[in-house]
């Protein structure tokens, strides 16, 4: 089993930051790739970014050049910073990590709000 912890979120205007950050424990391997998805009311679960442990990173295309993910592999976690947020941002943002042949873990989810 891999728990996942997240931190971060909150409420912040358009054009704010917010950095979102989630500590993997318990079985984790050193070959995985964690990141962030996320989830507007209504919507389906989309990714937003992630990255590899080698550190190969991808992004959807909607935050590319504003959201920035980074990971530390000593402290198997992982952060999100996110600038120039919008109204559109606004969802719960769940932390996800994975690995070749194991179901995917997921965090509890953290809610994000932009406020125009």
């Amino acid at each position: 089993q891999v728990q996942l912890v997240e931190s971060g979120g909150g409420l912040v205007q358009a054009g704010g930051s917010l950095r979102l950050s989630c500590a993997a424990s318990g079985s984790v391997r050193s070959i995985n790739t964690m990141g962030w998805f996320r989830q507007a009311p209504g919507k389906e679960r989309e990714l937003v970014a992630t990255i590899t442990s080698g550190g190969n990173t991808n992004y959807a295309d909607s935050v590319k050049g504003r959201f920035t993910i980074s990971r530390d592999n000593a402290k198997n976690a992982v952060d999100l910073q996110m600038n120039s947020l919008n109204v559109e941002d606004t969802a719960v943002y769940y932390c996800n990590y994975r690995e070749f042949f194991r179901a995917p873990y997921w965090g509890q989810g953290t809610q994000v709000t932009v406020s125009a």
